[in-house]
């Protein structure tokens, strides 16, 4: 298993992401191979102080990097030896299984695009990111790719999403629904009202349309969406679990007595904290790809690349993007037909 790590999007330096890299490799023995991709004088002055010396680590010389202003394509196009192109390149020509990045997600996706090149048959990829709730978690996807897509998207995004759950996540039969205003069938707008039928036709748990508040319920596994859609309610839940902590802090530190039930309730309170650590998850996978692509978040310390990498490797494993080209080629059968009736007379 290898893994190229682009080391140079972060927000606090190449060290960080060393750290974790250096983390997850004690504990997988799996990786054969990390490449650290980027600056080759800031890797060196970064690994000393680490501690860090292991045989399967290789250093991939990149000279300029996406920065978050950029504009994803014309800077991929322009920086030729980037870091996020550089560690894409390791995929495409077959040394790397994967690639991890903290840096500019449009940067990300279209080396993913351009680059590692779309799984045949997919006609768009997408962010999918694990969104924790009472008991289990769930996807929602597209978190923010696509910002406008066609119900045949939508019905792809629901055919990989179904297989991320169920292969990754352990969900032996994943509830997918779409995402709408109302959970009658009749609602919805032409986007998807369309790829309801399509997901109809599939052969996923298609339970419908769902609604935002059905999300936390233990109701729907993969909640499908354009990423228009998906980016707002990713950042609204974002938000509302960090507004809620800083309320609930607030009020507890109120006086004595409550101060007192907060010390009682503490271990209750971390173990909510620890259920929606987004360091647990690393970040999010870019499904539809030839090889694997993760984005990390551009503020992970430590232990969030360590468990992007753990993540990403597990996908790895588990040959995901195998499954997705089978599950989308028979979806497309059907989708074929149901988009171009008059082709198959």
């Amino acid at each position: 298993m290898r893994i190229a790590v682009d080391v140079m999007g972060g927000d606090h330096g190449c060290g960080v992401i060393i750290a974790g890299v250096k983390a997850a490799l004690l504990e997988n023995k799996d990786i054969t191979t990390i490449y650290l991709v980027g600056n080759k004088a800031d890797i060196h002055a970064a690994l000393p102080p680490r501690g860090f010396r292991d045989h399967r680590v290789r250093i991939v010389h990149a000279t300029e990097v996406i920065e978050m202003e950029d504009k994803p394509v014309v800077a991929l196009r322009k920086k030729k030896d980037s870091s996020i192109g550089r560690a894409a390149d390791l995929v495409h020509d077959g040394h790397a299984d994967a690639l991890i990045s903290l840096g500019n997600t449009g940067g990300i996706f279209a080396a993913g695009t351009f680059k590692v090149g779309r799984i045949p048959g997919v006609d768009r990829g997408c962010i999918a990111t694990v969104i924790p709730r009472q008991g289990n978690e769930f996807v929602l996807l597209d978190a923010g790719a696509n910002t406008e897509c066609k119900p045949l998207h939508l019905a792809q995004f629901a055919v990989m999403g179904s297989v991320y759950c169920r292969e990754i996540l352990k969900h032996k039969n994943p509830r997918v629904g779409i995402l709408s205003n109302g959970t009658e069938d009749s609602k919805g707008n032409d986007l998807t009202l369309e790829a309801f039928r399509l997901c109809k036709k599939l052969d996923l748990n298609f339970i419908g349309n769902v609604e935002g508040h059905d999300l936390f319920k233990d109701h729907v596994d993969v909640v499908v969406c354009d990423g228009f859609v998906g980016n707002i309610v990713l950042k609204t839940i974002e938000s509302l679990a960090v507004g809620m902590f800083s309320m609930l802090k607030r009020e507890l530190m109120h006086n004595t007595q409550r101060k007192l039930g907060a010390y009682l309730a503490k271990d209750a309170f971390q173990s909510i904290r620890r259920r929606m650590d987004p360091e647990v998850y690393g970040g999010a996978p870019l499904l539809g790809f030839n090889g694997i692509v993760f984005k990390s978040h551009a503020s992970a310390r430590e232990r969030a690349v360590a468990s992007a990498i753990r993540v990403t490797a597990s996908t790895v494993k588990n040959h995901i993007n195998q499954t997705i080209a089978r599950d989308i080629a028979a979806a497309n059968k059907i989708l074929d037909a149901e988009i171009n009736p008059s082709a198959n007379t």
